[in-house]
């Protein structure tokens, strides 16, 4: 694997592993605070504007934007178990899966973008602040251990991130949902708001309101930093975005990082452990193997933030073994690996709403509707058959219209003519923690960079079974409360991961005994290891939770300065 190498050269104040979402967002903290800073990247360099089908129409591209049967069962059989995902347009920012294999136990969708930004190129961009109702439920009901925050805890955190994110939204006054700091909505379509009020007539519990989305529907240059400008409605998002209109670590976090003069961005650098002193009982630095020359480094660091992603941070603290940490860096609880979680979805409904055929929209807006979670989360709305709830995503737009029979001129015109529109609405599920859901490294088993294989072994359980069925009903239910027609409704049970929300695996909690992380993420065992990325969830809750990442990472960085301050790290 080539010489390991170590000089004067090799030292940062800070690592980040990691340069997604919550990487992206430590780098720039830890810059801005001073510290140089070293970022990990095993995928290879993409500079902001590196999107090469950004300004592709559909027919510029290869097969209609379809990938072949062949390329897919060559290149793409688990990345492409979500029939939506693999596309020609955002195919150069999805991993191989011949090179990057994984196993399973039980089937996980392990869905993932090896590069610089990783998944903050592709992401949804939802963003929704979860509440108390999220952080206690553990405790009120007995299930996995206690969150070690409260919502006060991570308020001003949520404020200080989407005032530089820039979220879309609008105020609703949800307990389930907190209001954030927020820009102007993407607003609701005729067809939507129609559903908007009907709904709210029939179920007043139940709030469709425009999507929360980190797209700038204003631009602030003063307080939008980096790389930034307006949305121009394209919705061609997972692309990657030229106009810096959506949060991605391209054209806004690393932008900012770069300018203090503190980031060092090594991409191609596969961090194989991070390395343990027994003398002063902290971790001393990571070692890494160049991806392209096979050489491995050793760095050294202060501290270290670990945002690999859940799965990839935790894969690299399991390999991080000495004879304190047998069993992975940090892992005295036994928890490191277990309580993986992600939403599930799969179900949901669709319909076509009579009326406003002479009402049409401008643009491709880059959302449509949201419904919170209606269940669990008072007395009132108590279930009985389920525990937690679940959300919904979707739009209404026009049906396309393609008329069968005609040729030429005659085709043309009615392609032109759209059609009524059409509602669909897709259920998003909480998952609970359990213990018997993990992940685990297969040492027996190497990948073409030596590290062990990464193995699941995760399902859902008969509490997410029956959530899914009230998920469905209700579904149903407003859309026939919209006065939709040709309702039609669908439960295909996913796997783990096809959300693309994974969670859990390296949690937060209270007790040393019982989790990795305490209540400012970082390692009960390690303390100057932290890790902010999905790894650290106690909890998976019904809202996408990536604005909670970044949240949770800005104060961690925050707490790890001060202790730094302090003279405790």
């Amino acid at each position: 694997m080539g010489d390991i190498t170590m000089n004067k050269n090799n030292e940062f104040d800070a690592i980040v592993i990691g340069s997604g979402i919550s990487g992206g967002y430590a780098a720039m903290e830890l810059c801005t605070k001073g510290y140089k800073t070293l970022v990990l990247e095993r995928g290879p360099m993409v500079q902001h504007g590196d999107y090469p089908t950004a300004h592709l129409d559909t027919w510029d591209l290869p097969n209609q934007g379809k990938v072949s049967k062949q390329e897919i069962s060559k290149h793409y059989p688990k990345q492409s178990r979500l029939a939506w995902w693999v596309n020609e347009d955002n195919k150069p920012f999805i991993n191989k899966d011949d090179e990057y294999p994984y196993k399973e136990d039980e089937r996980f969708d392990w869905i993932r973008g090896h590069h610089v930004g990783g998944r903050s190129l592709m992401w949804g961009r939802h963003c929704y602040r979860w509440s108390d109702i999220d952080f206690t439920a553990n405790s009120k009901e007995g299930v996995a251990v206690d969150w070690p925050i409260r919502y006060a805890d991570i308020e001003p955190w949520y404020d200080y991130v989407e005032t530089f994110v820039g979220v879309a939204g609008q105020a609703e006054g949800l307990k389930q949902v907190p209001d954030g700091v927020f820009l102007k909505p993407f607003p609701l379509n005729c067809a939507e708001q129609k559903m908007r009020e009907a709904v709210a007539e029939k179920y007043p519990d139940r709030v469709v309101t425009p999507g929360r989305v980190a797209n700038l529907s204003e631009y602030n240059p003063e307080v939008h930093k980096g790389a930034r400008g307006q949305c121009q409605n394209r919705s061609r998002c997972w692309r990657g975005c030229p106009f810096g209109a959506y949060f991605s670590s391209q054209s806004a976090t690393l932008p900012v990082a770069t300018e203090t003069g503190n980031m060092t961005l090594r991409p191609d650098s596969i961090v194989m452990e991070i390395l343990y002193d027994e003398a002063s009982g902290k971790a001393s630095g990571v070692r890494v193997k160049d991806a392209n020359t096979g050489d491995v480094i050793d760095y050294s660091a202060r501290i270290i933030f670990c945002n690999a992603s859940t799965v990839g941070t935790t894969a690299i603290l399991l390999n991080s073994r000495s004879e304190t940490f047998p069993n992975g860096l940090g892992n005295t609880s036994g928890e490191l690996g277990h309580n993986i979680m992600d939403h599930h979805y799969g179900m949901g409904a669709h319909g076509q709403l009579p009326g406003h055929e002479d009402d049409y929209y401008q643009g491709r807006k880059p959302v449509g509707f949201y419904i919170p979670r209606f269940t669990n989360i008072d007395e009132q709305s108590k279930r009985t058959d389920y525990k937690r709830g679940f959300g919904y995503q979707g739009e209404a737009m026009r049906s396309k219209n393609t008329p069968d029979g005609k040729i030429g001129a005659d085709l043309k015109g009615e392609i032109f003519k759209p059609g009524g529109y059409h509602v669909r609405m897709t259920c998003f599920g909480e998952m609970l923690p359990h213990h018997d859901n993990r992940m685990y490294l297969n040492f027996d088993e190497r990948d073409q960079h030596g590290m062990p294989i990464i193995t699941f072994d995760a399902k859902l359980r008969e509490n997410e079974m029956a959530l899914r069925e009230d998920g469905v009903k209700s579904a149903v239910e407003m859309l026939e409360a919209a006065g939709c027609t040709n309702i039609e409704s669908h439960n295909n049970l996913t796997a783990p991961g096809a959300c693309i929300h994974e969670m859990g695996t390296a949690r937060m909690g209270r007790d040393p005994k019982t989790s990795v992380l305490n209540k400012w993420n970082q390692m009960h065992d390690v303390p100057n290891v932290f890790v902010t990325d999905g790894a650290c969830m106690t909890s998976s809750g019904t809202q996408n939770p990536s604005i909670t990442y970044m949240a949770l990472t800005a104060r961690a960085v925050d707490y790890a300065h001060k202790q730094i301050q302090a003279g405790k790290l």
